[in-house]
Order: structure tokens, then C-alpha cells, then sequence
């Protein structure tokens, strides 16, 4: 059992076998839906669990309240993995009271048959006193919905942050926070950085010992380089300086460039080189690699007058999350209309801050000695923008 403080029990679920999160994110090691016990003269719930998690979470939140009855039930963010269980929880505590905020109370009704009687609305800087408790709340709009809101409990030093610093897999996945946090970031969170800067500015301010989020590891000793990574992340700064090789291949002639070109940049002495295959990879995978590097090398075939499907595909989950702020070099390979360098061209032109090289390489279906010469040429005009 995590433990929080003396006061303050996880109560929250696990779920081994869940294997999309969102119906769309790949999930190798599950996912934990995170929930919070504050036992005080009034006692607090942070948030409740998705639909397959909710008779285990009252299972582990009555166990945990040894015969008490719990005062309030605080969801910090209604997206259903956090609300489903609002109505499981009012039947069985007659006498809960539900503290959401006042963006969330106008969308309560699309998720829950609460009686508003019972419904308590929160706005910036508002606090709940549990007794030695006090919870005071931040606003956190699209962090990532309009209604999220974050929580700091004084007494113990406790950020319960909704969304924010979560992480795909379980509690207990034996992983690291970062490669599943940047996953979830870039492609949960990361298209409003802007406003994870104004929540980031916030917390700021605060005396914090423990983050708890809604999603993944409770944090504790790691908090600055977390908060440091979504600082990076947030500004839409470059993490890692190298190149992400992505590639598009339909016969496997341009995979095989790829990897050439893989070959090239790391005897010339790139930093850091990644690639992946768009037609097999987890594409938001490759969405979290695009953002971490400094140069993305788009590698395509040309196909039914634009590229290659997966290609576009990948550009429009990029543009979807906002890419910026980083340089992008292109290569495509064609048998008879070359078309691919100039649609992902006017792809990139659709996003924010992207320099796109000047050199680029059009590969005539295989690799001869002349495209090899020109892929070194362009490997070398890309390390000089790593």
C-alpha cells in the first residue's frame, strides 16, 4: 500500500489488463486510476476511479475508513476515468457532498444524477477545513479539460495535481517516471502548454513534499526534475539534442534508407539518433519522440500524388498536438511523380516555428552511390542544427 502520510491513504486501483488507455493509447503495463483518503474531524476523498475500477475502489475506500463515513468527495477532474464513480459513491454515503468546481458543476450533468443540493463549488484560491487540514484550490483550466482544478494540502505539503505529472502504467510498473510520463504528456496534455505554464507558475509558489496525481507513481523525492521535464515539455523546448528518423516505408526501400541515414548521422557524430517504422510503431510513441529532439528527419514515400498513409497520419497527430519550435529535414522516395517532400512540406508550413532544411533528397526507389552521397550531405547540414 502507498502511503502518503499518516492522514492521508491511497485508496486508488490499479488495472492490469486494460490495453488502450482513451481507446487509443497503447498500455503495456496497465493503468492506475488514482484516489486519495484525508482522515481528519472532516474527511476527504480526491477523486474516484473509471467505471471497471469502482466496486474495488469502495472495497479499498471502506476498508481504509475502518467504519467512519466520509464528508466530501473532491474530483478534481470529471473526464469519466475519474467520475464514473460519483454516483456509486452518493448512493452508499447518503450524506457526501460533492466539491468540483464551478466549470465543472455546469458539465456535472453529463456525467452524473447527483442531486445539485449536495454539490459544493469551488473557485481560485477557495479552501476546505477538514481540521487540521486545509485544502486550498487552483484552477487549472485545460490541464487538460476546462474544468480541471488542482488541490494543496498545507498540513502534510500535498499537491493532488488532477492530470498533471501523471503517467501511463500502474503504481507498481517496474519502469522509470519518464519515457510513460513524456508519452502521456505529449499526447494527453502537451497540446496546452501554455496553460501547464500558468499551472506550473502556481505551484511555484507552494511548499511541496508530495505530488499526487491522478494517473501513475506518487512523487516525492523526484519533484524537481518533474517539474523541471514539464517546465521543458510546457515551453516546447527541446529535451534531447539528436534526430528522430521517422519513417514511412512501403516496400521497405525507404525503411532501408532510414536506417542508412541512421548509420551516416551517428558515424558523423550525432548526439542522439532514434527511428521508428510509422508502419508498426506505437504512433504516440513516435509523437513523443518528435517533441523530444531537436531535428525531426521525415523519411516518406510518395503515394497517390501525397505520401505514404502513415506518414500522414503522423503529421496529423503532430499538428493536432502542436508541434513547434523545432527543425525538420525531409526525404522521400518515389518510382515515377515524386509528391511526398512536397506534402509534408506543406504540412510543416501549417505549424508554428518549424525550419524545414532547404536540402533535401528524393530517392529513385532504391539506394544507388549518388543518394548515399547526397543523404551524407544532408546529414551534415542536419548535425549543424542539432
Amino acid at each position: 500500500m502507498i502511503k502518503i502520510s499518516d492522514s492521508i491513504k491511497y485508496i486508488g486501483v490499479n488495472d492490469y489488463d486494460i490495453d488502450l488507455f482513451e481507446s487509443q493509447y497503447i498500455l503495456e503495463n496497465g493503468m492506475a486510476y488514482n484516489s486519495y483518503l484525508i482522515l481528519d474531524e472532516k474527511i476527504a476523498v480526491c477523486d474516484g476511479v473509471d467505471k471497471i475500477a469502482v466496486d474495488r475502489w469502495l472495497d479499498n475506500l471502506e476498508a481504509a475508513l475502518e467504519g467512519k463515513a466520509p464528508d466530501y468527495l473532491i474530483v478534481h477532474h470529471l473526464e469519466p476515468d475519474h467520475s464514473y464513480s460519483i454516483d456509486a459513491f452518493a448512493k452508499k454515503y447518503e450524506n457526501a457532498r460533492l466539491v468540483i468546481s464551478m466549470s465543472a458543476a455546469r458539465m456535472l450533468p453529463q456525467f452524473s444524477d447527483i442531486d445539485s443540493s449536495r454539490v459544493i463549488t469551488v473557485k481560485e484560491n477557495d479552501t476546505l477545513e477538514l481540521g487540521e487540514h486545509t485544502l486550498t484550490f487552483l484552477m487549472a483550466p485545460m490541464v487538460h479539460w476546462p474544468e480541471v482544478m488542482v488541490s494543496y494540502d498545507s498540513k502534510d505539503k500535498v499537491l493532488f495535481s488532477a492530470d498533471a505529472f501523471g503517467k501511463f502504467g500502474t503504481t507498481d510498473a517496474d519502469e522509470g517516471w519518464s519515457c510513460e510520463a513524456r508519452r502521456y504528456y505529449f499526447n494527453i496534455v502537451g497540446k496546452y502548454g501554455k496553460q501547464v505554464q500558468a499551472l506550473l507558475n502556481k505551484a511555484s509558489k507552494l511548499d511541496i513534499n508530495t505530488i499526487c496525481p491522478l494517473h501513475g507513481p506518487v512523487l516525492s523525492d523526484t519533484i524537481p526534475e518533474v517539474v523541471k521535464l514539464y517546465d521543458t515539455w510546457s515551453k516546447y523546448e527541446v529535451e534531447d539534442r539528436g534526430v528522430f528518423i521517422a519513417a514511412a516505408s512501403i516496400h521497405g526501400n525507404t525503411l532501408e534508407a532510414a536506417e542508412k541515414m541512421k548509420e551516416i548521422l551517428e558515424a558523423k557524430g550525432c548526439p542522439r539518433v532514434a527511428m521508428a517504422d510509422l508502419s508498426r510503431e506505437d504512433i504516440a510513441e513516435c509523437v513523443e519522440d518528435g517533441f523530444r529532439h531537436s531535428v525531426l528527419l521525415c523519411m516518406a514515400s510518395s503515394y497517390d500524388a501525397g505520401v505514404f498513409a502513415p506518414m500522414s497520419d503522423y503529421l496529423h497527430h503532430l499538428e493536432h498536438k502542436a508541434f513547434q519550435n523545432r527543425t525538420v529535414a525531409l526525404v522521400e522516395n518515389t518510382s515515377w511523380a515524386p509528391s511526398a517532400i512536397r506534402t509534408m512540406k506543406a504540412e510543416f508550413e501549417k505549424m508554428k516555428d518549424i525550419t524545414i532544411l532547404d536540402k533535401t533528397v528524393s530517392i529513385k526507389t532504391r539506394l544507388t552511390d549518388e543518394t548515399v552521397k547526397e543523404l551524407e550531405e544532408l546529414a551534415d547540414e542536419i548535425i549543424k542544427n542539432v
